[in-house]
């Protein structure tokens, strides 16, 4: 049986095209849509409760379009709402802490791990909890980055602001020696040069794309969910915000694989779903 339906992926923004990039990589004859909320973007400082509602709004919409899987390539979208979007979607959802977690818990030397996050997602303590539930010996320490996710959005990954700004956020946890980083944002892979940097060789980077991509082949394989063939996958990309916009920053992360990016309202319409 073959299953043409598209993996739903979405984020606050651009940040998801990580997870995406990692799913073309791993899965390449599988059809992607994407969703990007760059109208109500960012959401790390924003109130759980309304992290939750745009969630659940996009998650309808991507489920009225019948996708097969939903990726939720956000972490404060995950430690928002995960449970809900999982107990009405109908269908396999994946998303980006657990497969960060394990990743780190096996790359650690010293059993010390840093995390680098949103507001949101350090104030949540999902990935703390992540880590017991692992079992390891292992300590995590957190630190919030509010500025990078903007930093990354409007494609800046270089700049001195930026620079400073990361000396500042690492500082606390290289005290602490650290061996490994968890990239606790779907963003900061576009940083981690940046980041090494600052860190020094001796630090492991952990992005969670290519481990969530890893959790997405195995849920569409248990799930007899992959499509038959070796067909190109055609793309579906849609932003809330300016789609001009949006395609300026995403070719970043995507290059040529960026097909044209459409529009979608931030508002709900019938039934939940949007135009």
């Amino acid at each position: 049986m073959s299953d043409p339906r598209p993996i739903g992926v979405f984020d606050s923004g651009v940040g998801g095209l990580t997870v995406v990039r990692a799913i073309m990589d791993q899965l390449p004859h599988e059809p992607i849509l994407y969703v990007g909320d760059t109208a109500r973007f960012p959401y790390g400082p924003k109130p759980v409760d309304e992290i939750r509602r745009y969630a659940l709004e996009i998650a309808d919409f991507l489920v009225h379009r019948d996708v097969k899987c939903l990726v939720v390539a956000c972490n404060s979208i995950e430690v928002s709402a995960i449970d809900h979007i999982t107990g009405r979607a109908g269908i396999p959802v994946v998303g980006v802490i657990d497969p960060g977690v394990r990743a780190a818990v096996h790359v650690t030397r010293n059993g010390r791990i840093g995390l680098i996050g949103t507001e949101a997602t350090v104030s949540s303590g999902a990935y703390d909890r992540a880590v017991a539930a692992t079992g390891a010996p292992v300590m995590i320490r957190s630190q919030a980055c509010p500025v990078f996710v903007e930093h990354v959005e409007r494609g800046d990954t270089t700049s001195d602001e930026l620079r400073g700004a990361a000396r500042r956020y690492l500082s606390p946890l290289m005290a602490e020696g650290i061996d490994t980083l968890i990239m606790g944002c779907t963003h900061y892979p576009l940083l981690s040069g940046l980041l090494q940097l600052e860190l020094g060789p001796d630090v492991g980077l952990v992005s969670s794309a290519d481990e969530t991509a890893k959790d997405v082949y195995a849920t569409l394989v248990a799930g007899g969910l992959l499509r038959a063939g070796d067909e190109r996958a055609e793309h579906e990309f849609l932003s809330t915000g300016d789609p001009a916009t949006f395609e300026r920053v995403a070719g970043v992360f995507l290059g040529p694989e960026l097909t044209e990016v459409g529009a979608a309202r931030a508002e709900p319409v019938g039934g939940g779903a949007w135009s």
